[in-house]
């Protein structure tokens, strides 16, 4: 699920609602819709696609001070009007739109909601269907709200309008972002702070578990066990920047918590009509006519470089090297006789990748960067871009960036296959998406990883990550982020190296980190983590779900295995976010470091 506006106020609400929607765009989605409460009732008006198809759709005349609006990506049903939200009651008197994900509504349905034909396929339905039902049996609009959202399990931010009481709406919010803007004379709702800077940019932040009542002079924030909570709001500044960041405290947690919706940009930015990987003939050709693959890059690209050789190698059976950009440059290899060069750059302004990028042009050699930023030197001077869509990626420890180049390696791999007459069974935009709400699942258990930071990172002076296969790489990404925040001295290794020297540094109480989400080496990477207990370590295993042990610290959502580094990387970011926090360290900037290194 991806963004919610509202606003209560004295203007005209839909030219609001729909701007703000359009701020959230970034989120990526498949529908919006907004709602509009007149004294002719609520007017409700959605459309699957993107905010231009729903402008297409809504009634100019229409106007009203009241409204909700919503941008969704799909998760329970197709993505199709019916299923955009907002959606109604059977009665058509309460309106409601949600983001999140409530785990528990076919429970719902069978309970309390048997007799009620429900119009669309999402769980969202539910939790609008359940207040009228409260409000027939005799509660109030609060205490059936209140009541409704006792009992969802998931997540879930949440905006409902009572069409006999149109000048309020009611607000609940639980682990999925949700703020509160307020004005003179207005008050509005917003996912991100950005979305509503064209009324306020004073901005209250709405907690776990509680809801909100907000008219047009007044807001009030209560549990759920009606405490009255107070709560003052802050200044969003309008500095850029500061405006990206919205309520976050940093922005590495922010754009950790924006992976889920750039995986499903991504997947709108390369879908074609009928499903299908779109990219550019050209790209496809030199991918074809190639006879082995080198990815250049360096920091986190070179490890998602890793990862895009596994994808290539299995998926579009193609022979990949990866090197790092430094190295290449003064140590070339010898090069096969119709080479494609690969360089990954979230700014595309890397100086070493630009100086290989040069000399590789001067051979009379193919080249494609993969980068964030389509304008820049290494997108300009290469023969072929392909974008990564993450949006602008502030903190310097790269989070976003990162996944999103790992998937936009998997369409490029996939696109290869198909163009070599490789059969797969592999539909990659659909396991693209499973992906993303796997992302979501995780990015939603802060606290369990939190946790996780706690146990193995307060006081040690170092940590080793441990892998085998894929494991591996995203290890080495593992270590690559604790180190760059924290400044825990910290290393990735494959799993069956340590005891070829490394074993040696095994103390009592130093952590490990092993992963094990590859079903073929499983018990091989659960043998090495037997070794270094043996000695002493601290052992930390994150494991997948189907490969799961009792005494492993977490588990992971199952996905894909050719995607598993996707979702492996998410806790390793988290964890190293915590740590670095709780070492009172800068985490968007990390000592001795830049976003963009522009120098060799």
């Amino acid at each position: 699920m991806c963004g919610i506006v509202g606003y209560v106020g004295t203007e005209d609400a839909k030219e609001i609602l729909l701007r703000g929607l359009e701020k959230l765009e970034y989120r990526g989605y498949d529908s919006a819709g907004i709602a509009v409460a007149n004294d002719n009732g609520v007017h409700v008006f959605k459309e699957k696609g993107r905010i231009a198809a729903l402008r297409e759709v809504v009634d100019t005349s229409v106007d009203g001070t009241v409204g909700i609006g919503h941008t969704r990506w799909a998760t329970h049903g197709e993505p199709s009007r019916k299923n955009a939200h907002p959606h109604q009651s059977t009665t058509e008197r309460f309106t409601l739109v949600h983001n999140g994900v409530i785990e528990n509504y076919e429970q719902l349905k069978r309970e309390f909601l048997i007799d009620v034909e429900l119009t669309s396929d999402t769980d969202t339905e539910v939790i609008v269907q359940l207040v009228e039902k409260f409000v027939t049996e005799g509660k109030s609009i609060e205490d059936a709200f209140r009541h409704t959202l006792s009992l969802l399990k998931g997540s879930y931010a949440t905006a409902l309008i009572d069409n006999e009481d149109a000048d309020i709406v009611y607000v609940g919010k639980n682990k999925s972002p949700l703020l509160i803007g307020v004005g003179e004379g207005v008050n509005v709702i917003a996912s991100d702070a950005m979305a509503m800077l064209q009324v306020t940019n004073q901005f209250v932040e709405i907690m776990d578990e509680e809801l909100v009542i907000v008219t047009r002079d007044s807001i009030t924030i209560k549990t759920l066990d009606g405490t009255v909570m107070s709560r003052e709001p802050y200044t969003a500044e309008l500095d850029a920047s500061d405006i990206e960041k919205g309520t976050y405290p940093h922005f590495m947690l922010k754009e950790i918590d924006e992976q889920p919706f750039v995986i499903r940009n991504i997947i709108q930015k390369y879908q074609n009509e009928d499903g299908s990987v779109r990219l550019d003939d050209d790209i496809r050709e030199a991918m074809k006519g190639s006879d082995r693959i080198y990815i250049i890059a360096a920091g986190t690209s070179y490890h998602a470089g890793l990862v895009g050789k596994q994808l290539i190698e299995k998926i579009a059976q193609r022979p990949v090297e990866v090197h790092i950009a430094s190295e290449f440059l003064y140590n070339m290899p010898l090069l096969s006789e119709n080479p494609l060069f690969i360089f990954i750059s979230q700014s595309g302004e890397t100086a070493d990748l630009r100086g290989v990028l040069v000399e590789v042009k001067k051979r009379g050699h193919k080249a494609l960067t993969v980068t964030n930023v389509p304008g820049s030197t290494l997108s300009r001077e290469a023969d072929f871009t392909l974008h990564t869509y993450a949006g602008p990626e502030i903190a310097v420890a790269s989070t976003k960036a990162y996944t999103a180049q790992m998937a936009v390696f998997t369409l490029l791999a996939v696109d290869t296959a198909k163009a070599k007459g490789v059969n797969l069974d592999f539909d990659p935009l659909q396991e693209l998406a499973i992906v993303a709400n796997a992302m979501e699942t995780l990015t939603d258990q802060k606290e369990q990883l939190e946790q996780v930071a706690r146990d193995y990172l307060t006081i040690t002076r170092n940590c080793f990550f441990i892998g085998r296969a894929v494991d591996f790489y995203v290890g080495l990404e593992g270590a690559l982020k604790l180190k760059e925040i924290s400044y825990i001295q910290a290393e990735g290794f494959a799993g069956g190296e340590l005891k070829h020297g490394t074993i040696a540094l095994i103390e009592d109480g130093t952590p490990v980190i092993a992963l094990a989400t590859q079903k073929h080496v499983n018990l091989s990477i659960r043998g090495n983590v037997k070794e270094v207990a043996a000695r002493g370590a601290n052992t930390c295993i994150i494991s997948m779900e189907g490969m799961e042990e009792e005494d492993d610290a977490f588990v992971l959502p199952a996905v894909h295995e050719f995607l598993t580094p996707l979702v492996a990387v998410i806790p390793m970011q988290l964890i190293s976010y915590y740590a670095a926090l709780h070492r009172d360290c800068d985490v968007d900037k990390p000592r001795n470091l830049a976003k963009s290194v522009t120098v060799e």
